[in-house]
């Protein structure tokens, strides 16, 4: 393992920015060899806010934006911003010649322009770019990817996957997080939410997943009709023509933090939930046998703590992210690269569009 001290900046100061500090400091009760981390500075749109959080959670400093990018002492970048300042941060960190490893939360960037432009940051950069899709690392995921890619289930047919929450029925939730309400793609549940399904999607079908048609659902006089609540888009993977629906909610009640995936294949299918993310299930059509493959917080040969058989939670799997990004120590992980990320992004934009035609179908159907 390298022997390099990591001095960490943080750009961004809210909830996700403490999940990150919660995971950097956890690294060391779950893995027996990881980097000495320094917690160098963070900074945030507010000053207050970021003087809180380095007072609360151990930075050395909080800094405006041009100190952030003129220390010299910060080699690693966290991008924990609103979506909208994400591009412009990770120029901003890839202008810092100290810098060597930027973690970038998703989504990756707001707008087609952006979306050129990264391509070809993608194509050139020599630095090391993770993307915050940290449910790839979930124990029950990564075998379900090892199970699915070794092929005993064949080509894939049709599949499902839905991201559900139910918080934003709230009134008083919704105040809190305006800026998630932006129109999409910068906003939206298929931006938070659905960013991730379709990663996780695309790490077991593929990156070349097109969409064929896209819904959305939830109307509230506080929201932007053009900002989706709840959206459905139907999908085709073009070399095997298997086909299937992944959806987004910020309005399912009663849903807590779902995350639910199913492929049906030639011999057999799979399945796994974040309601039993303990284990997956999958089903061969040779035995007409279920197996249920329990795997808990399991993520041999690195590492088991406290034991194989606990229950991991939703920051488990951010820890593991985070091994990953700072040592590398995993060849068994899939990674989410800017590549990824981009690939992520193509249809969360795609999306975005697709919505404003059925809006406009239904609005003429209204007119009639």
């Amino acid at each position: 393992m390298s022997t390099e001290r990591i001095s960490i900046g943080f750009l961004g100061a809210g909830g996700i920015a403490q999940a990150h500090a919660f995971a950097l400091n956890s690294l060391k009760y779950y893995y027996p060899e990881v980097p000495e981390i320094d917690f160098e500075a963070v900074c945030s749109a507010r000053k207050e806010s970021s003087d809180a959080f380095a007072t609360k959670f151990g930075f050395k400093k909080s800094l405006s934006l041009d100190e952030f990018k003129s220390n010299p002492d910060i080699n690693t970048v966290l991008i924990l911003g609103p979506n909208k300042v994400h591009f412009e941060h990770l120029k901003l960190a890839l202008e810092m010649p100290s810098v060597n490893r930027i973690y970038l939360e998703k989504p990756v960037c707001s707008n087609m322009e952006e979306e050129v432009e990264m391509t070809e940051i993608a194509a050139k950069s020599g630095k090391q770019i993770q993307i915050g899709f940290q449910y790839l690392q979930t124990a029950s995921v990564r075998e379900a990817l090892a199970f699915w890619h070794s092929g005993k289930l064949g080509n894939p047919i049709h599949f499902d996957l839905k991201y559900y929450h139910g918080d934003y029925l709230q009134q008083s939730y919704r105040d809190k997080r305006q800026t998630r309400l932006t129109p999409a793609p910068d906003g939206g549940a298929m931006a938070d939410l659905g960013s991730h399904g379709i990663s996780l999607l695309m790490a077991f079908l593929g990156e070349n997943l097109q969409i064929t048609s896209a819904i959305q659902a939830g109307k509230f006089a506080d929201v932007p009709v053009d900002s989706d609540l709840f959206s459905l888009l139907s999908l085709v993977q073009p070399e095997t023509l298997a086909a299937g629906s992944m959806s987004a909610s910020r309005i399912s009640s009663g849903t807590g933090d779902l995350v639910s995936l199913e492929i049906y294949a030639e011999k057999g299918m799979l399945r796994y939930s974040s309601h039993s993310v303990d284990y997956f299930e999958y089903y061969l059509e040779e035995t007409g046998q279920w197996t249920r493959q329990v795997v808990g917080s399991n993520y041999s040969p690195i590492t088991s703590f406290p034991s194989g058989h606990v229950p991991p939670g939703w920051l488990r799997s951010m820890i593991h992210a985070h091994y990953i990004f700072l040592t590398g120590n995993d060849s068994k992980s899939v990674v989410p690269d800017l590549k990824h990320g981009l690939a992520v992004q193509r249809l969360v934009r795609e999306t975005a569009d697709y919505l404003k035609d059925y809006r406009n179908l239904i609005q003429k159907h209204g007119k009639k």
